[in-house]
């Protein structure tokens, strides 16, 4: 699915990095983007007491990645690997891999990617129509990027809502990988329920995933229209995170509360770059349109609720 050669199953993607992470010493370097999820950053915090140098480049920056790696790419610099993650929640968008994967190669170096929350989603040959694309690959198949240089680490858990993670790259470096692995060693495997159930969600995708992505699509427009009737707008774009933004004078936290006492269950997002906390909404192909009618009304009691009480 997401053009890579070979793949290997883990109970979650902090067994992964971990591994990953440990494996490397003084002669690693590794540069991550500033906003990267957490649990990579327990990854990165074992590389560096490992002897690695760990430095961070400006969030979705290929300019700040180059001057980074101009600085710190030395001859003692044996192995280099930029990580980041695949797409951002906040920002809305996909991270700028062609630019990172190309950087990376200059250095002959590693494009790592945690591409979590598009696996299952986005796929090969984008449109203006359907621009999730086809097959559910994730950014990769997205952006149309091959290469024995690239590895990326997936949890399941968001498009196909199993929770096992998967590490993917070239045959050579999961051999790797296998042979040096201590979590395989020292922790329990997925359990094979597990792993019958990711079999079957890969089914369903490869029968069904098309019509799913077209309903999640359609999904997604019924939201931002029924949000920004209410005055409301959503970052996110056709993605199934949606963040609201509005000029009322809604707190994040109150409108979070308050919908949650009326039954819907939202999201809320920690402060990004300048941006305050937010409340965000994942939205599935199993929701129904009467489920987003009643999200829209329960939004528009909150909004005039605290537009009464100023």
């Amino acid at each position: 699915m997401q053009g890579l050669e070979r793949g290997v199953l883990a109970p979650s993607s902090l067994h992964l990095f971990w591994d990953v992470m440990g494996k490397l010493g003084k002669d690693a370097l590794v540069l991550a983007d500033d906003k990267v999820y957490q649990v990579a950053r327990w990854g990165l915090e074992r590389a560096a007491c490992h002897g690695a140098s760990v430095l961070f480049f400006e969030h979705h920056n290929p300019k700040s990645l180059e001057q980074q790696l101009k600085r710190q790419c030395t001859s003692h610099c044996r192995m280099v690997f930029v990580l980041t993650d695949g797409w951002c929640p906040h920002c809305g968008k996909a991270a700028p891999l062609p630019q990172y994967l190309a950087l990376a190669r200059k250095h002959n170096g590693f494009l790592l990617i945690d591409d979590t929350q598009a696996l299952g989603v986005l796929g090969k040959s984008p449109t203006r129509r359907m621009p999730y694309g086809e097959g559910g690959g994730g950014l990769l198949q997205w952006f149309g990027l091959r290469g024995q240089d690239i590895i990326t680490i997936c949890s399941l858990a968001k498009g196909f809502g199993v929770p096992v993670s998967v590490m993917s790259g070239s045959a050579s470096w999961i051999n790797q990988f296998v042979r040096q692995s201590e979590t395989r060693v020292h922790s329990s495997p997925v359990s094979v329920a597990h792993v019958h159930a990711a079999l079957h969600a890969l089914s369903v995708n490869r029968k069904h995933g098309q019509v799913l992505r077209q309903k999640l699509l359609q999904n997604v427009r019924r939201f931002r229209k029924s949000v920004s009737r209410l005055g409301f707008s959503a970052r996110g774009s056709f993605f199934p995170v949606q963040t609201l933004r509005h000029s009322l004078d809604i707190p994040p936290q109150v409108l979070y509360q308050k919908l949650s006492e009326m039954g819907i269950k939202a999201l809320l997002l920690e402060s990004h770059e300048s941006i305050e906390p937010r409340v965000s909404f994942c939205l599935s192909a199993s929701h129904t349109t009467d489920q987003l009618r009643r999200m829209a009304v329960c939004l528009s009691k909150v909004s005039n609720f605290v537009t009464l009480m100023v």
